[in-house]
């Protein structure tokens, strides 16, 4: 039972006690009279009315908080309950939005701490497979090729079949390490590292196009790789499950300074999936750089991905296209 409902029953009961006391051995008639009694229910219905406005009206700011309480995400801030009125209430409202931005603050920092130290292990990743199992897999290739040209005619057919199995093996292998980490986004830039991940997630299912306006704002290495990698996910979900034949990577200026990621397909859209651990992972990078992440339907069905950097993230120099 809510708060509101065990004060006003509690006072209810408290008014018809009374009210039961003087139809009874209190009354100043016996027995009652119509008239009285009619007085008396009249007043007792009145003060009970009376009682629930003031009770709705003074317990309000404690259902506003409930529903805030309610519905608060950590990945979505910068909503906060409306502090009215004084007294207890209005404290307790101040008291929540101030913990819920240490929240906020903390969830920004600690994300950030556990986004670092998993690019750091992708790196570490990425770097043994391409000097240990990469390099293994050529001497694999190498030796392969040695015994293939010194044995028999049947054997060699073979040996060449292992050859390429091994050679589509490590194909995959710096296929993740690049994936893992980005070499070209560290070598050639934002720009670049879009076109290169538009054409590696094109198929002969899945036509991926980029759309990069020339001279954006030029962004620091954090927000490179937070835009870089939330363009990689929406990607990898476009094409793993949206059933979608084209998608379109745009990168371009907001009207007020700073940039913004597109990224849209023609799929079956979000429909009423819940969100899983990929946009989850999409939010906290755009909260490490304070950016807007927008996830809906697009204009003619599929799903959009939207990221908007604000200009303050920009440096405000000028750089021409990649």
């Amino acid at each position: 039972m809510s708060l509101f409902w065990r004060i006003f029953l509690l006072n209810a009961a408290v008014l018809v006690m009374a009210a039961l006391l003087l139809l009874g051995p209190v009354t100043v008639s016996t027995p009652v009279l119509l008239g009285e009694a009619l007085v008396l229910i009249v007043g007792l219905v009145a003060m009970l009315v009376a009682n629930a406005a003031l009770l709705r009206i003074g317990l309000a700011p404690l259902q506003r908080l409930s529903r805030a309480m309610a519905t608060a995400d950590l990945l979505q801030p910068g909503h906060r309950t409306e502090v009215t009125g004084t007294g207890e209430v209005a404290e307790l409202t101040k008291a929540y939005n101030a913990m819920l931005g240490r929240l906020e603050a903390e969830r920004a920092t600690s994300a950030g701490r556990v986004l670092s130290a998993q690019e750091a292990e992708r790196r570490r990743i990425a770097q043994e497979l391409h000097d240990e199992v990469g390099q293994t897999l050529t001497a694999v290739l190498l030796q392969l090729k040695h015994t293939a040209d010194h044995v028999a005619v049947p054997v060699r057919d073979d040996l060449h079949q292992a050859q390429e199995t091994t050679r589509a093996g490590l194909d995959e292998i710096r296929r993740i390490a690049r994936r893992l980490r980005p070499g070209v986004l560290e070598d050639l830039g934002l720009h670049s590292a879009l076109r290169a991940l538009a054409a590696e997630f094109a198929t002969a299912r899945l036509s991926v196009t980029a759309h990069i306006t020339p001279g954006l704002p030029e962004l620091d290495r954090a927000t490179e790789l937070v835009v870089y990698r939330i363009a990689q996910e929406a990607l990898t979900n476009t094409a793993r499950h949206s059933g979608a034949g084209a998608v379109e990577v745009h990168l371009g200026p907001l009207p007020h300074g700073g940039v913004s990621l597109l990224v849209q397909d023609d799929g079956e859209g979000l429909r009423s999936a819940p969100e899983g651990a990929g946009i989850r992972g999409m939010r906290e990078r755009a909260l490490l750089i304070g950016a807007e992440l927008v996830l809906g339907a697009g204009p003619n069905g599929g799903t959009q991905v939207r990221l908007n950097v604000a200009g303050a993230t920009a440096d405000g120099r000028r750089a021409a296209a990649r």
